[in-house]
């Protein structure tokens, strides 16, 4: 993700802890499932009036860096607070409502991440990335590419070895 991205989703979770926000998830979607977004940020608010003042937060900080959200949703009833960027979405929760959708265990396939992971730089969490999955590859053993052609050139037209004739 690009790292303008990257920095508006930090800048979203330094505003849900500035206002004391709890449990604070990050999720970094998957490129090939049906997620609409990059990102998810994940909060929980105690009351109506802190899920509301968290949600505020966020829009008042990314204004400042003139980011405007696309639409927010649920703010008067105060229970989930949507607000959404495109790139990325953050959700604001009242305890009870986190518990009922739990959108961490129905976006399991999404990669948790941290603060500290977003403010790297993207090539870096890309080559790292990479990395991991190589040292997966590595583990597995490679593929003899060309020994079987080489062994189905060694046999007959009915697969079996040709005898040498004395």
């Amino acid at each position: 993700m690009s790292a303008q991205i990257r920095s508006q989703v930090a800048s979203a979770v330094q505003a849900c802890e500035e206002k004391k926000g709890e449990e604070i998830s990050i999720l970094e979607m998957e490129k090939n499932s049906s997620a609409f977004t990059d990102y998810f940020v994940i909060c929980t608010g105690r009351n109506a009036r802190q899920v509301q003042a968290i949600a505020d937060e966020v829009e008042m900080r990314l204004k400042r860096a003139n980011v405007r959200a696309n639409q927010v949703e649920g703010y008067k009833q105060a229970d989930w607070v949507l607000v959404d960027y495109v790139d990325f979405v953050v959700h604001v929760f009242s305890e009870a409502s986190r518990k009922f959708y739990d959108l961490e265990r129905l976006w399991k396939s999404a990669r948790k991440i941290t603060l500290a992971d977003l403010k790297k730089p993207a090539a870096r969490a890309s080559a790292a990335r990479k990395s991991t999955s190589a040292n997966t590859r590595a583990k597995t053993p490679p593929k003899r590419r060309g020994s079987t052609a080489k062994a189905m050139s060694r046999k007959g037209s009915t697969g079996t070895r040709r005898r040498k004739s004395s």
